[in-house]
């Protein structure tokens, strides 16, 4: 019971601070705070921009991306040759294809690929998570992304810290390690996997504080959060905070709207945080093409693209073929170009390459131009431009009509490109 008054109180504390403006607690002052209660939804806390500009006043960048999962980064050997050399490979593929940036997993199970003050060694690197590889992945991604001339964005997993054997074994400076013992309620169970809780003003700080690391330290062209937010809508993931957020506060919020507030404070967090770091660097977000999924994960896109404080772009993952049952691609997009999106917010189109290479029962994937077809809408749709999952399917012989499709619809440049 002692126990629980002590996180009532600190709960309490860290409402009113959140009340008085002060904002959320700091790394070092509040590893105790409980979760902050948050405006009444939508949380968009900050002022709505007078007016969306047309498409032909938008200013389209045509970025031609490809994501670079951690998985592709993962070699036989353990060494910074054979880890330099993979990259190489995978980075001279897309600048042969004329792409223009890579979206590169430096953070995947709150683990980094980069020496952090944070996070442990990514097991991607020896194989064991926490032991340092002698070198700089990170240094030297940006560096030979760049010596081609393409953007590099940094891409993060902002809640994850395990699932199923995947670390097969976490180290001792672990977050999930160094704080489970004391505070507990800062992680989240689901299933066999492990994340963070976003309800608690530390955890918004560590994520936020981890992303504005490498916008200080390395010179990226932006930070890129995926699409895991809430990875269930069972009340039992976190319910002991909802509790605490039910008996402090006087109208309390329902429990999606609760958790929902939660992920957009966390999200301003990374946004004024990177800012603060490196102005120049953007930061964009990746949710899912189904907008009642990503409502249900607590990702209100809605507010992200209405209100400026949130991010610089948003990349949904239209991964429908022409045929899908529920959500056809056609219909997909013009949802997304429908959303309200405040000035300077961009909206990149995220294609399903993989489908291609035949990673699908969906219907329609057969023809070998799925992927062309999509650039060449969405160019019409006056998006911002495109980015292809994944890599690893660049050279796939079961994608190659697709991808030389894909080369031939973006030859041209994005509709609107400078």
């Amino acid at each position: 019971m002692r126990v629980f008054q002590k996180r009532r109180y600190c709960y309490i504390l860290a409402w009113l601070a959140l009340a008085a403006s002060v904002g959320a607690v700091g790394l070092l002052g509040g590893r105790e705070a409980g979760p902050a209660a948050q405006p009444e939804a939508p949380p968009a806390h900050k002022p709505v921009a007078e007016a969306s500009p047309t498409a032909s006043e938008s200013r389209h960048t045509g970025l031609a991306g490809v994501w670079v999962p951690y998985m592709s980064l993962v070699g036989k050997e353990h060494t910074q040759e054979a880890f330099e050399a993979n990259f190489r490979s995978i980075a001279d593929s897309a600048k042969e294809k004329n792409f223009t940036a890579l979206f590169v997993h430096v953070r995947a199970f709150c683990d980094a690929l980069y020496p952090s003050k944070l996070y442990p060694w990514s097991h991607l690197l020896t194989g064991r998570q926490g032991q340092d590889p002698g070198f700089d992945p990170l240094e030297f991604m940006v560096s030979y992304t760049h010596s081609l001339g393409m953007e590099f964005h940094a891409w993060l997993n902002p809640l994850r810290v395990s699932t199923g054997e995947t670390p097969a074994e976490l180290s001792q400076d672990n977050p999930y390690l160094s704080l489970k013992d004391e505070y507990p309620y800062y992680f989240m169970e689901s299933g066999s996997a492990c994340y963070l809780n976003p309800a608690y003003p530390y955890i918004r700080t560590l994520i936020a504080e981890g992303a504005a690391e490498i916008a200080e330290n390395y010179p990226v062209d932006g930070i890129h959060f995926d699409d895991y937010f809430y990875p269930t809508q069972e009340e039992s993931l976190d319910a002991e905070a909802y509790q605490l957020h039910v008996e402090t506060v006087e109208s309390p919020l329902p429990l999606n709207q609760w958790r929902t507030a939660n992920i957009s404070a966390m999200v301003s967090e990374v946004y004024d945080r990177v800012k603060a770091a490196n102005p120049q660097v953007k930061f964009g977000i990746s949710p899912q093409g189904n907008l009642e999924n990503d409502r249900n994960m607590g990702a209100d896109v809605e507010a992200w693209c209405a209100a400026p404080g949130y991010l610089d772009y948003i990349c949904p993952q239209l991964y429908y073929g022409f045929e899908n049952e529920t959500l056809p691609y056609t219909e997909a997009l013009r949802q997304w170009t429908e959303l309200y999106r405040c000035e300077g917010i961009e909206l990149y189109v995220g294609l399903a390459l993989y489908k291609a290479a035949g990673d699908t029962q969906e219907a329609g994937w057969d023809t070998g131009r799925v992927i062309s077809q999509q650039i060449q809408e969405a160019q019409s749709a006056q998006c911002n431009g495109i980015i292809l999952y994944s890599s690893a399917y660049l050279d796939a012989e079961a994608a190659r009509q697709e991808v030389e499709g894909a080369v031939e619809a973006l030859s041209g440049g994005i509709v609107g490109a400078e």
